[in-house]
């Protein structure tokens, strides 16, 4: 079979070109007189439309994944090669993204519109895009960058619009309109061929895993009327977030957090979204569009045959044996990030206290009146040394290894809320954020928090001066594609940092366990009844996957997540090197947005027409 041998390497994400036009556009621009002449000519563009250091991101339309093109002459070549490929029409503004000038500060501006368009290639596809353009100072204007993105395969359906099953839109559906269902009503109807499902022995897509990458792709495979089954080794929809500690919340907003196809997370619920928020939430989903997912199920080992372009799957149900077979099989698993990450200090055996790290940490309530140690100090960390003060410990001290970036909630929600919000579309928003290129988002990131931070450097002060060492400028995306965290999206705790009532110990590092607690490297000693470790988890996805699959197809698969050197995450949401085998997850808005783009590859196979991949970078002569 082939496939990936030489896997694509990583790149810096501080490396990648592109940043934001330093560009002034006063306010008596009209914008709606510029943007359309524009539009017009997408059909036969050559590098003079564009600034030299012009982008272009491409979602699937023309080159059947993700590519992020650099330069003027480079993405002259490449528009002209696709283009002769899929014979892109039709360009159209598109009035559900009316043309606007774009500010950032006070010396970056550009115009930007949206705009539709069709291919008639093989297959024939509607498509969108953004056009941004900037002065060239000569009295005309210039594409600073482009985006396109595949929108549907002509006549196969729009994997954004689900229609809920006739109950739940006649208001008579368990878990919605205020009718709360028990625990076992909801394991059973999701569950091993209930809720109106048979159990056939073949799918067109197997997905494994039930949280929202799994969920989100289960949504647009049921949009696009592709078979889909969903596994998950858990007892109930959401225990991915109901097994994690007790305290667990999300630390970006409920609008950012809604599934494919609806506003899953409405006015009723909190900002920041607790696990029962987010299980609630994932049950009425599955209820709602009767997605077919199989509960206590686990996939053991899956045997691909290359003659018959099919999976067979070994299943563990309810302690039963079952097999069946899929044409595609998607991973929504993480990023295979699974196996604990702690230190190994001496003298554990000496300890006289509970070690734990997050991954089996509840919740501190047996420790009331006794000291408790956190060793970490971002998302997690603060979580536990909250859930610490408020379960009544003698004390709390937050162990701090490096710096750490602090984002305060108020500055995401700032920069948010007018994409993510109650107002426009879920679908919209995705595809105004994250079509951008990863150097842009980057660069329109760093250029808004910043300049936030810049605004009260005294709350960052008053942390530091509380012995929290500081990144006051980080970089947010560094966190995510390159880290998978290690920030902190402040949401209150760090007040409680400021005022003692956790104490911080950032001066030196753990060297060795006492019978009470711990010693440090400038030999002080912490006492400790409790101490729990925030300090992440460990694993390669593909390596984790080599004993389901076999050590033969993940030979065959590119690693997952971290960017390549255009931006764009490596194996996530495309081609893998095996033709029916997907990665899904990220970010929730990761899952929600890109799994519709694995939704539409699997439906492009199955009707006969698989995306055509264009791997060729033209040189910029």
């Amino acid at each position: 079979m082939k496939g990936i041998y030489k896997r694509t390497p990583a790149a810096s994400i501080t490396s990648l070109p592109g940043s934001l036009p330093v560009a002034h556009i006063s306010d008596d621009v009209d914008p709606a007189a510029i943007a359309p002449l524009f539009i017009k000519r997408l059909d036969s563009l050559s590098a003079g439309d564009f600034t030299n250091d012009a982008l272009w991101r491409d979602s699937f339309a023309l080159t059947g994944t993700l590519r992020t093109f650099f330069s003027a002459p480079v993405i002259d070549a490449a528009w002209k090669y696709v283009s002769s490929r899929h014979h892109p029409t039709g360009f159209t503004l598109n009035p559900d993204s009316p043309p606007r000038i774009a500010r950032h500060g006070l010396k970056r501006a550009w115009v930007e519109a949206g705009f539709t368009f069709e291919t008639d290639g093989q297959p024939q596809t509607k498509c969108s895009g953004f056009i941004s353009l900037v002065p060239d100072g000569k009295g005309g204007w210039r594409i600073w960058l482009l985006r396109t993105i595949l929108e549907e395969l002509k006549g196969h359906g729009n994997p954004d619009l689900l229609e809920p099953r006739a109950e739940v839109a006649n208001g008579t559906s368990n878990g919605i309109n205020g009718h709360a269902e028990t625990q076992g009503e909801a394991v059973n109807r999701t569950s091993n061929g209930v809720n109106g499902h048979a159990e056939p022995s073949h799918f067109d897509c197997v997905v494994i895993g039930a949280g929202q990458a799994g969920l989100g792709t289960a949504g647009h495979m049921k949009a696009l009327g592709v078979s889909c089954l969903v596994v998950d080794r858990n007892a109930r929809v959401g225990d991915n977030w109901m097994l994690r500690y007790d305290s667990v919340k999300l630390h970006t907003t409920r609008q950012y957090a809604h599934l494919p196809g609806e506003k899953t997370f409405g006015p009723e619920f909190p900002i920041f979204l607790g696990k029962k928020d987010l299980a609630t939430g994932y049950q009425r989903y599955v209820d709602r569009f009767d997605l077919n997912v199989w509960l206590s199920t686990e996939l053991e080992a899956s045997v691909w045959n290359e003659e018959e372009k099919t999976w067979t799957l070994k299943l563990r149900c309810r302690g039963e044996e079952k097999s069946i077979t899929a044409s595609h099989l998607v991973f929504a698993v993480g990023a295979g990030c699974t196996v604990p990450s702690m230190p190994n200090y001496p003298n554990s055996e000496n300890f006289k206290g509970t070690i734990l790290h997050s991954a089996d940490y509840k919740n501190p309530s047996e420790w009331k009146g006794k000291p408790g140690i956190v060793i970490g100090s971002a998302n997690t960390a603060h979580d536990v040394a909250e859930d610490m003060i408020e379960a009544g410990l003698s004390s709390v001290t937050m162990v701090q290894r490096g710096t750490t970036y602090v984002l305060p909630a108020e500055y995401y929600c700032r920069a948010t809320e007018p994409i993510w919000n109650d107002r426009i579309p879920t679908e919209l928003a995705d595809r105004l954020a994250m079509s951008i290129p990863t150097s842009v988002a980057r660069s329109i990131s760093l250029h808004g928090l910043h300049a936030m931070a810049r605004e009260e450097p005294e709350r960052f002060e008053a942390l530091e001066k509380a012995g929290f060492k500081t990144e006051r400028f980080g970089d947010l995306y560094q966190c995510l594609y390159e880290r998978f965290g290690g920030h902190y999206m402040d949401i209150g705790v760090s007040a409680k940092i400021v005022q003692g009532l956790i104490k911080m110990k950032s001066d030196a590092t753990p060297t060795r366990y006492t019978s009470n607690g711990l010693e440090f490297s400038d030999g002080t000693e912490i006492l400790a009844d409790i101490i729990v470790f925030t300090t992440g988890f460990l694993g390669n996805m593909r390596q984790w996957l080599a004993p389901i699959i076999g050590q033969d197809v993940a030979d065959r698969l590119e690693d997952y997540w971290l960017v390549d050197k255009e931006g764009e995450l490596r194996g996530a949401f495309k081609p893998t090197g095996h033709p029916a085998l997907w990665y899904m997850g990220g970010t929730i808005g990761h899952a929600r947005y890109y799994s519709r783009f694995v939704a539409l590859q699997i439906q492009a196979d199955l009707v006969g027409t698989p995306l055509e991949v264009y791997q060729a970078t033209p040189s910029a002569v």
